[in-house]
């Protein structure tokens, strides 16, 4: 009987569907496991496949391939620790979220994710078929439940492996960030330990995939829910873990704990990542943008250097005579404050090639919102061949209150591939320039200091497509917008509630009536870093075709 286990918590960072890829990445972990004598070596869910998969893993193909590389991982990997990773299993006729115990050159257990997450981003009832709660597997003597992400979250596995033997709960997770969600993780393993007794070790995995961000921030938890340790967020480590046998069960020995950055850097640094990631595994090494000399698109220049570097942004300036000449300034400012190239477009002579085509069937309209979106078109057409002409992938600058309420043209400045501030709302961005200015971190590959002038945060903001024109004079200022947006679609909140909580009725129904018409437009638009359980993709899924209008 051993009284000392040793594991190696390997938070990663998978690439979804490089199955050859993630089993390398898995190899090289067992092998650091192996030199340093470990008893197992831990990775996090669906590992071998990266998550989520969506539909593919309903791929015959597919799930039949990772399955193979998971049996081939239990060969190489026979003379050494036991090695747990996740990834789809079969049983029957069912395909299943699994979690498999390689050990000694076989599939040593396999246990089925039970609890099956139907809800914001998840859709895996969809997906798997749920499997039955199972027992703990022993490895080197010690008994080890690993009750699948979503299984920790319910009391029914937990208790059923702590009824069945389990000595410790190991959970592999793909834990999406939203802001506030480790706290609400810690809160509910601490809900675990209390009910089990067991010491819990909760290991989650890292990097951006599509609109979410895993931030990994694993930890564990000894009997009575005391923190034993933190490790980090948004990195990539590997940390060596042990436990000892005590009269008491088994305890995790204190380790470090690192610290756990703010709401603020949190939601930046998940923007970063998400773009850093998005790039690297769809293959663009190098993103352009419109700068217009606004808030918006500078604070998504200042990501994308932070999260490619200067040299992989290209910034472009695309001004018509309604452009101010401090736009004009700004503009420059913020990409030599960067250091990234610079780019000046004017349209006015594309513009008026347009204007003058379309005379003949305009003639005898009034000037309207038709031209102002014509002006926007032309700069998503430009920019648009400069991203094909030199591979550099088009970043679009909608923050969550345009993007809310429709306030971005189709086709035009909502042209391109990605979007990291699609979920952070208009008061957010100037909080997060500030932030910006006054913090740096070594994972930021752009300068230190004040990158945004302080005036594109001061002044108001401004589409400029037409003379004198401001946010404001269509909109409710930014801080009653977004109240009144938070509210009814981070809320779910009525039209009633809105009024009771001190907004203008003939504001809330102007709002609402704008998200309800936006929602093709959002159909269409780019996917951009998930901040919020209440994000614009998957979070939120609401027809296009829709009368249905709050009467209240």
């Amino acid at each position: 009987m051993t009284d000392r286990f040793r594991i190696l918590l390997c938070q990663l960072n998978p690439t979804l569907g490089d199955i050859a890829g993630n089993a390398a990445k898995a190899r090289v972990a067992w092998n650091e496991g192996k030199a340093a004598g470990v008893n197992l070596v831990a990775l996090p869910e669906m590992f071998i496949t990266g998550y989520q998969t969506q539909d593919l893993v309903r791929k015959p193909v597919f799930h039949q391939t990772a399955i193979a590389a998971i049996e081939a991982l239990a060969a190489d990997c026979a003379d050494g620790p036991a090695l747990a990773i996740g990834g789809p299993g079969l049983e029957g006729a069912g395909l299943f979220n699994a979690y498999y115990i390689l050990k000694g050159g076989k599939i040593l257990s396999r246990a089925l994710k039970h609890e099956l997450p139907n809800e914001t981003v998840f859709d895996e009832v969809r997906l798997f078929d749920s499997g039955a709660p199972a027992g703990p597997v022993a490895i080197d003597g010690v008994r080890i439940g690993t009750p699948i992400c979503e299984d920790a979250w319910h009391e029914d596995v937990a208790e059923t492996l702590e009824e069945t033997g389990a000595e410790v709960l190991l959970v592999p997770n793909g834990s999406p960030y939203y802001r506030g969600k480790l706290e609400t993780r810690q809160n509910m393993m601490v809900s675990r330990v209390i009910e089990t007794g067991l010491p819990l070790l909760y290991l989650n995995m890292v990097g951006g995939q599509d609109d979410q961000v895993f931030d990994g921030a694993s930890f564990g938890l000894n009997a009575g829910g005391k923190l034993a340790f933190q490790m980090a967020a948004f990195d990539e480590v590997t940390v060596e873990v042990a436990l000892n046998r005590t009269a008491e069960g088994w305890q995790i020995e204190p380790g470090d704990f690192v610290h756990q950055p703010d709401h603020w850097e949190q939601d930046y640094r998940a923007m970063v990542k998400s773009l850093r990631d998005y790039c690297a595994k769809t293959g663009f090494g190098q993103v352009l943008l419109g700068l217009s000399g606004g808030i918006d698109s500078a604070i998504v220049a200042t990501i994308a250097v932070d999260a490619l570097g200067a040299d992989n942004v290209r910034c472009v300036m695309l001004p018509s005579e309604y452009t101010s000449e401090h736009s004009l300034e700004d503009a420059r400012a913020v990409a030599e404050n960067l250091g990234c190239r610079y780019d000046y477009v004017p349209i006015t002579e594309g513009r008026q090639a347009i204007t003058n085509t379309l005379a003949p069937l305009f003639e005898g309209s009034e000037p309207d919102l038709t031209e102002e979106n014509i002006q926007s078109r032309l700069r998503g057409l430009l920019l648009m061949a400069l991203s094909n002409k030199f591979g550099e992938m088009l970043l679009t600058t909608g923050n969550k209150s345009e993007v809310a309420v429709g306030y971005a043209t189709i086709y035009g400045d909502m042209a391109g591939g990605y979007n990291p501030i699609k979920d952070l709302y208009k008061t957010r961005v100037f909080q997060t320039c500030h932030w910006r200015n006054e913090n740096h971190r070594d994972w930021m590959m752009g300068p230190a200091g004040l990158v945004i002038p302080e005036r594109v945060i001061t002044k108001p903001p401004s589409a400029e497509l037409r003379d004198d024109q401001k946010d404001s004079d269509s909109l409710p200022d930014y801080p009653v917008l977004d109240g009144i947006l938070e509210m009814l679609v981070d809320l779910d909140a009525s039209v009633t509630d809105c009024v009771a909580a001190g907004y203008a009725r003939e504001d809330v129904k102007k709002i609402e009536r704008l998200i309800y018409l936006s929602e093709y437009k959002r159909f269409q638009s780019a996917p951009g870093t998930r901040l919020t359980k209440h994000s614009f993709w998957l979070d939120r899924r609401y027809p296009i075709v829709n009368r249905w209008r709050d009467p209240g």
